[in-house]
């Protein structure tokens, strides 16, 4: 499990090693809302995946083997490949409901960006029924052929899926 301390040291990391750069004046005009509409697509696609439909979760992803996917079973899949499995998995499922963001605070640097939100809403639980979701996230960004791509999502585990 990441704490917030693990996610506040990534974050330094990122910026002490100039990954991550906070002044705007060095990421592009218009960086902060390209990102935020990123992140608005990957949130349509997380609610697409809850129908079965996995091609829009794959549009938002950089196809990279460095990717990482920490998601809110606890898993750690590394490299497209794997998280292309997971979401199939995932997707297979049909949870159905919905996911949206609130309070997203962004970071944006020239190549790096990363979100932190609440991802708030509904799906089904194992019993069928359905069941609210509250949890918080930290989205990595990366800019690829001037389009910002999902590098890495880490969300909390939910209270209902802990056993």
């Amino acid at each position: 499990m990441f704490s917030f301390r693990s996610r506040l040291l990534a974050t330094t990391v990122l910026a002490a090693t100039g990954l991550l750069v906070t002044d705007r004046g060095m990421a592009e005009d218009g960086d902060e809302k390209a990102v935020r509409a990123a992140l608005s697509d990957f949130h349509v696609a997380l609610n697409r995946l809850f129908t079965g439909e996995v091609q829009p979760m794959a549009d938002v992803w950089s196809h990279a083997d460095d990717v990482t996917y920490l998601g809110p079973d606890g898993g750690f899949q590394v490299g497209w490949d794997a998280i292309l499995e997971e979401w199939q998995r995932q997707a297979s499922k049909k949870l159905g409901g919905t996911i949206r963001t609130e309070k997203v605070h962004i970071h944006v640097g020239p190549q790096i960006a990363v979100t932190q939100n609440y991802e708030v809403g509904e799906n089904t639980n194992t019993g069928g029924g359905p069941q609210q979701v509250r949890i918080r996230a930290t989205n990595i960004f990366r800019k690829e052929n001037g389009t910002w791509k999902l590098i890495s999502p880490h969300t909390d585990d939910p209270p209902f899926l802990k056993n």
